[in-house]
């Protein structure tokens, strides 16, 4: 229920809309649904073909695009969310998976074997982290991890056998922007894939692929749902050829997205623009009071001339998210507690993305191992949700007043 699905004359007037009016409209199609807004959701395993010509074409065939062959590898509603993912990141096509991680995971495996060299940077998820460091270390992958300030100078790291550079901008935690452009030129120069994890910003403020990047890998569970109820992941292509390449790694590990999962990463999808602009505002004030509070050392924030990599912020993206960090004074850990463990707004979770606030204590010196976090104090990463910023604001003064005491 993709694009494809509407007549000649509406497609093109999506492709040639603005965001918000693709993000409304990519990925349905009532007038096949008898006017019904939404696509339905389709549970289901088995598909019956009607003749053993149609059996043996599906199955040599089975790599053709929105094409139902068996219920994990996707139905109408799986590919309308899919394409319409691929549009709103000006990629050739999406597979959905049942986690961010599950992208993570995907898009790695897809690029990656035994005997191969990745890079990944040094900011990156954690458990992308600890993903490299344990199963990839099985399977005889070998994982470099490289300063997310390198830029150009990541081709000092390449090896004859480096198959993929595995990048996060702004890191999740960090909140370092790498100089994106400057590392996929060294990677196209030596034929190396590009990958990058976009849950941050989105396809609202930064489209990964306009920028040279081969892959684009989703934490749908954030921001794209957006109403912590799912678990979704999204990895985009650049091209035919990386697309159908996926598409079989998905298939063969097994991965698949439930039909209700499809159903809520869909709905949220309509109201992204809408949601994360709010989250962006409600970050920015905050972030701003943050900086004139005597407990608070540092604001980590990528629209702040401080945070490092600002320029490449400024020049590549469009906004940003309501996903920061700030550096307290150094204090006890019960001092720390005393601050976490009496908010009221905020509430201590990992996930981000949603319509709650959300704040958890960082130690990003306890994972970094091509650089070093020598800055002293305590880390603290934010999610700035959708309540009135007044009560988020007062929440978080009560909470560092405790935390002084």
């Amino acid at each position: 229920m993709g694009k494809s699905q509407l007549t000649t004359e509406s497609a093109q007037q999506l492709e040639q809309a603005g965001f918000d009016t693709r993000v409304v409209h990519n990925g349905r199609n009532p007038s096949t649904q008898g006017g019904l807004v939404n696509p339905p959701v389709y549970h289901g395993s088995t598909v019956i073909f009607p003749t053993l010509d149609a059996l043996e074409k599906m199955s040599i065939e089975h790599d053709t695009k929105d094409a139902v062959v068996y219920g994990r590898m996707g139905s109408q509603s799986t590919f309308g969310f899919e394409n319409a993912m691929a549009d709103l990141e000006n990629g050739f096509g999406a597979v959905s998976v049942s986690s961010g991680m599950a992208a993570v995971t995907t898009a790695i495996l897809a690029f990656a074997g035994s005997g191969d060299h990745i890079l990944v940077v040094d900011s990156v998820y954690g458990p992308t982290r600890a993903f490299c460091n344990g199963f990839l270390k099985r399977v005889g992958i070998e994982v470099t991890y490289y300063d997310p300030m390198i830029g150009a100078d990541i081709g000092s790291l390449l090896k004859a056998n480096t198959r993929l550079i595995f990048m996060e901008s702004p890191g999740s935690i960090t909140f370092e922007v790498q100089d994106v452009p400057a590392i996929v030129t060294v990677a196209r120069k030596h034929g190396v894939i590009t990958a990058i994890d976009n849950s941050w910003a989105t396809p609202v403020f930064y489209k990964p692929i306009d920028h040279g990047v081969n892959i684009s890998v989703t934490s749908a569970t954030k921001y794209i749902a957006g109403h912590a109820d799912a678990m979704v992941g999204l990895i985009t292509a650049d091209n035919e050829d990386h697309f159908y390449h996926l598409k079989r790694c998905r298939d063969q590990l097994g991965q698949s997205l439930a039909p209700d999962d499809v159903f809520l990463g869909a709905r949220g999808m309509r109201t992204l623009g809408l949601r994360v602009r709010h989250h962006e505002k409600q970050a920015l004030v905050i972030a701003n009071w943050l900086q004139q509070h005597d407990e608070v050392l540092e604001v980590l924030h990528p629209a702040l001339p401080n945070c490092p990599g600002h320029e490449f912020w400024k020049r590549d993206f469009s906004g940003a998210s309501g996903l920061f960090s700030c550096i307290l004074r150094p204090r006890s850990k019960t001092a720390l507690a005393h601050m976490l463990d009496n908010m009221s707004i905020f509430s201590m979770g990992f996930s981000w993305g949603g319509f709650e606030s959300l704040i958890v204590p960082q130690e990003p010196a306890r994972s970094r191992t091509a650089t070093r976090w020598n800055k002293p104090g305590q880390v603290i990463r934010l999610h700035a949700g959708l309540e009135d910023v007044n009560d988020l604001i007062a929440d978080l003064d009560q909470g560092l007043t405790r935390y002084a005491s």
